[in-house]
């Protein structure tokens, strides 16, 4: 009798945003966080790992503009009932913040044609953030689980890279804008350790990069701290601090392209040089 009490409230919560049967783009549908409001369809979807920001301030470059990484769902609705009149942004904006508020959700920013939320659920941050185009006929939902990129290497992964091609890009995970690692990348610095414990006449330099977000000066030195923290966790578990060395590239040498989320992600990285 309890679980079907439950089904009921569930149902009234999400109300306010009803989906109407459209055809959609192959391969996509909503966000099981979300249904879509009436009269929309989608036009295009794209799920992968990659970074959000979120536009607190209209300055893409603001620090004040908070840019989780994780599983990011963009989803690109199109009003396409052409005998009704699509919603105002104020409605679409409302509908969504009181979908959203039903799972406790706190707005960080609502403007005319933008809204940003952030959810606390399951011991995981979600991040939502919707525009608005076109007035109201138009508008891209992204929802953002924030988790860190993962990395599975062992020592003899990083043994095999550094003896193929002299170097190895590994995905230390920081806090934002500091040096300090994550610890679930503390099993990189022990895979890194444990290698030149077995071969003890190995030498590594620890090359930080950034993307171009930012102040090229601070993302410099933003490497360069990086790249001493590891060296510092490294010789924290025993290796000769005469076996290593920090440099800081900062956004100078990137891998991938700075223009979209996956490319960034990419260039932001440590690199393990042999010498």
């Amino acid at each position: 009798m309890k679980k079907l009490v439950l089904c009921i409230l569930m149902i009234t919560l999400w109300a306010p945003i009803t989906a109407l049967a459209e055809p959609d783009a192959d391969g996509c549908k909503d966000h099981p966080l979300f249904t879509r409001m009436k009269g929309y369809s989608i036009e295009g979807c794209e799920t992968t790992f990659a970074q959000a920001m979120i536009m607190i301030e209209d300055d893409p470059e603001s620090k004040k503009n908070p840019r989780p990484e994780g599983n990011r769902t963009q989803l690109r609705y199109a009003f396409t009932n052409s005998a009704g009149t699509a919603p105002s942004y104020l409605q679409i904006r409302r509908n969504y913040q009181n979908a959203a508020k039903t799972l406790n959700a706190k707005i960080l920013v609502d403007r005319e044609r933008y809204t940003a939320m952030r959810i606390s659920r399951k011991g995981q941050t979600v991040f939502i953030g919707i525009e608005l185009f076109n007035d109201g006929r138009n508008m891209t939902l992204t929802v953002l689980e924030q988790e860190a990129m993962q990395q599975e290497v062992t020592a003899d992964i990083i043994w095999q890279n550094l003896s193929k091609d002299g170097f190895m890009s590994l995905y230390i995970n920081f806090d934002t804008n500091k040096a300090t690692i994550k610890p679930d990348s503390l099993q990189i610095i022990d895979q890194i350790t444990q290698l030149m414990k077995d071969k003890p006449g190995l030498k590594l330099s620890i090359e930080g990069h950034t993307d171009n977000t930012g102040n090229a000066a601070a993302n410099k030195t933003l490497s360069l701290n990086r790249s001493k923290a590891v060296v510092k966790a490294l010789t924290g578990q025993g290796i000769a601090v005469s076996r290593l060395s920090a440099a800081g590239w900062g956004q100078e040498r990137p891998v991938a392209d700075n223009r979209t989320e996956d490319g960034r992600a990419k260039n932001r990285r440590v690199e393990i040089v042999k010498k």
